[in-house]
């Protein structure tokens, strides 16, 4: 090889090693580029993990708070009467009362807790109006007293709540409207979507357009009644004693107050004693208050007796202050459909049951059979509400009969085989069934 080759192959391989450096050391910046590119995309995925922790802990956070929400918000019906929303001498409308009620339950709305008013007054107020100076006895000259009453009364109710910005319904019921099935479910709707709309619903039974065969006979009653309808957490029944006493304080100095009751049977060992209305503008006395909370207390509700002329113990009771007389509700309430059966149906017949008969159903949970019916009292059809009574006429149970009056007076006391042969056909084997039957 000359010395010109061989000076052009070392040249030819130097350049051939400079650009393999070249290469070698792009390589290696490429490698660290791509490294360092690596480390970012961990540390962004790191990120990303605790960015999607901290979210999952903020919905547990979200979903924690809404549950507390949730046990926090109350549904609560308030019922007044007659007594304390009028004045004893006059009839007239106690005003203050009525605009301090109206500021409590526009602030527990406010608070997020649901709201119902039973109020009555349409009577006492149309009597007012109209220059009475008594209630009235008679039947139509009643409803149209209502119908005079009611605007009146709303009217008072509506201009206090506007001027708190809460706005109210008027909803009018009569039992009638409760004792079709779809009647009642459909009730019950209502009611859902006014509370979720944030409205208080101002409920009273529709006196105009009331019998007697339909009435509920006291708003004591209907507001048990409503709630249990809108499956309430709290009743308040206000009323013109400060709570429940073993007798009328206003007539025996001896009478001993009751705080707590916390079972219907301990108002016997109480020897609780009841009386009527004393303003002679109400209804209503201690006995349908003490019904009112059986009532609500068996679908659940705690309910509550106490002085209607502070209207701000509601808050003080919910907040845990021992006021007035407080009736523990039922650990295991009635359902629905039960509750239908024995509150809201009016019964119209009775059926005598035999010793058997009665221990099978207060202590077995079974069906009443024919052959158990001693006695049958009343006229009724199939599908009507029926009281079993035990011989001694005390009502043990209610429920719907399978059968009409006509038809069970034919096979009383008779086995279920026999059922077909007596009345020509095949019928059910059970006079009333325990799926449609209540223990009171």
């Amino acid at each position: 090889m000359g010395i010109g080759n061989w000076a052009w192959g070392m040249g030819h391989g130097e350049l051939v090693i400079r650009n393999w450096e070249l290469v070698t050391n792009g390589n290696r910046q490429q490698s660290t580029v791509n490294s360092q590119q690596s480390t970012v995309n961990r540390q962004q995925s790191t990120v990303n993990s605790q960015q999607s922790t901290v979210n999952s802990q903020q919905s547990t956070v979200n979903s924690q708070q809404s549950t507390v929400n949730r046990q926090q918000t109350k549904t609560i019906v308030v019922k007044i009467g007659t007594s304390t929303l009028t004045r004893s001498t006059t009839g007239n409308l106690a005003l203050s009362t009525i605009a301090a009620l109206v500021e409590i339950l526009a602030d527990l709305r406010q608070q997020g807790h649901r709201v119902v008013l039973v109020s009555s007054g349409a009577v006492g107020v149309g009597c007012a109006r109209l220059g009475l100076t008594e209630r009235p006895r008679n039947i139509a000259m009643k409803q149209a007293v209502a119908a005079v009453g009611q605007g009146r009364l709303m009217r008072v109710y509506d201009d206090l709540f506007t001027t708190l910005q809460q706005p109210i319904a008027q909803v009018l019921l009569t039992r009638g409207d409760l004792v079709q099935r779809n009647g009642y479910v459909n009730a019950c709707n209502t009611f859902q979507q006014l509370l979720r709309l944030g409205v208080i619903p101002i409920v009273n039974e529709n006196d105009t357009v009331a019998v007697d065969e339909l009435k509920f006979g006291d708003n004591d009653t209907l507001s048990a009644l409503v709630a249990s309808l809108v499956e309430a957490d709290w009743l308040f029944v206000l009323t013109d004693v400060d709570r429940l006493y073993s007798a009328d304080p206003r007539s025996n100095p001896d009478a001993q107050p009751i705080v707590l009751v916390q079972s219907m049977a301990q108002l016997t060992e109480f020897q609780v004693q009841t009386g009527d209305s004393r303003s002679g503008w109400g209804t209503g006395g201690m006995v349908t208050k003490i019904e009112a909370a059986r009532i609500a207390t068996a679908s659940g509700v705690r309910t509550v007796i106490t002085d209607g002329c502070f209207p701000g113990n509601i808050e003080k009771i919910l907040n845990g202050e021992s006021i007035g007389t407080q009736f523990e509700p039922q650990p295991r309430p009635v359902n629905a459909r039960k509750h239908w059966i024995a509150n809201v149906l009016i019964p119209a017949g009775k059926l005598y049951l035999d010793a058997g008969a009665v221990k099978a159903i207060s202590h077995g949970g079974k069906s009443l059979l024919a052959a158990g019916i001693a006695q049958v009292e009343g006229e009724f059809q199939a599908d009507d509400s029926v009281q079993l009574c035990d011989a001694a006429g005390k009502q043990i149970a209610r429920g719907l009969v399978n059968y009409s009056s006509l038809e069970l007076r034919q096979i009383q006391g008779c086995k279920s085989e026999k059922i077909a042969e007596i009345l020509g056909y095949a019928g059910v084997e059970t006079a009333v069934h325990r799926d449609n039957l209540v223990i009171v």
